[in-house]
């Protein structure tokens, strides 16, 4: 039995399930302790216990002026919201969509049921033309199995009905849902909002969550036009001095991409790339000695890259090709 390598972005990897596993709880959780939600039966924003409201009551009742009812405006609504811009336009420009890959709890199951579809049927995705090279990187063999078929219907139909039941949650008092919701006391908008968003989402889940990322996902394509026009930004390159060291290599890189992205390719070509690391992880662990490359111990061939580093797959496109620093690649594997 081979046993799995601990390397550099392997513990890039555990930290980044830490970090989605205790957003998704933040997720869910966020309602029931009023840390964050919109309460539309009172109007106005609940945020860490508090009412969150625009501050114009007195305005209107007439005990406030017109330039205090503005500079509330400010203060509690465009202040906020200009915060919240700027450190998401700073976070996609300099890492692209990290908040997709590192915190996004839908891409958090979007990853786990990647996982058991790949143990249903040998694909992430049943649009996938091909199955994937069944011995993973580090050495393990993951046969498909139809018995996984089970295991995945209830996942998908799980996680789309926790979705339904905590997106509800942040538009009326979760307590209320959530006690109607124990003793099957829904109201008739409450059963049809949760019914038709469970199914939505399931559907979503099953056939469509790759497609709802790349294409339909307004954060996501937002941090991905920021981080394409930022040439210096962090970005998987490969190491084209040794791209012949790719040929013993199942396309590990390309198969561990829960996108279905191609990372040894060109920037604007990984447009919606998460930087999640999986790719960086299976090319680690294949120049390390994973299947069809053992004792083979080297740096990896692809690797996170930022500042004029990045420039060779930012702007190697229609026939340029950038001098970058020789020195981009010599990161040593720990």
């Amino acid at each position: 039995m081979v046993k799995a390598v601990k390397m550099a972005y392997s513990d890039w990897l555990d930290r980044r399930r830490m970090m989605q596993a205790a957003f998704f709880l933040l997720f869910v959780l966020a309602p029931p302790l009023d840390l964050l939600r919109l309460d539309l039966t009172l109007g106005h924003f609940i945020f860490m216990g508090h009412n969150w409201t625009l501050g114009i009551d007195d305005f209107l009742a007439g005990k406030a002026s017109a330039s205090e009812a503005a500079l509330n405006i400010v203060l509690r609504a465009f202040l906020p919201l200009a915060m919240i811009v700027a450190t998401g336009f700073w976070l996609a420009w300099k890492y692209g969509r990290l908040y997709c890959g590192w915190l996004c709890p839908h891409y958090s199951v979007v990853e786990m049921i990647n996982g058991l579809m790949r143990r249903t049927f040998g694909r992430f995705s049943l649009w996938d033309r091909e199955p994937i090279y069944p011995i993973n990187p580090d050495g393990r063999r993951i046969e498909s199995q139809r018995r996984y078929w089970i295991p995945l219907l209830f996942a998908s139909s799980g996680f789309a009905f926790l979705w339904a039941v905590v997106l509800l949650s942040y538009l009326l008092p979760p307590a209320e849902i959530y006690h109607n919701l124990l003793h099957a006391e829904l109201t008739h908008g409450q059963f049809i909002f949760i019914a038709v968003a469970t199914i939505a989402l399931f559907v979503e889940f099953m056939f469509a969550r790759h497609l709802f990322c790349r294409y339909a996902c307004a954060v996501g394509f937002f941090q991905s036009l920021i981080w394409m026009a930022n040439k210096k930004a962090l970005v998987v390159a490969l190491d084209r001095e040794r791209v012949a060291d790719c040929a013993s290599c199942h396309t590990a890189c390309e198969q561990a991409c829960p996108m279905r992205l191609k990372p040894r390719t060109i920037k604007r070509k990984m447009f919606t790339c998460t930087e999640c690391g999986r790719c960086l992880d299976a090319c680690e662990q294949v120049q390390a000695g994973g299947h069809g490359n053992a004792g083979k111990i080297q740096t990896p061939l692809l690797q996170w890259v930022n500042g004029e580093c990045a420039r060779d797959v930012s702007e190697r496109d229609f026939g340029k090709r950038p001098d970058i620093p020789g020195d981009c690649f010599k990161r040593k594997a720990e």
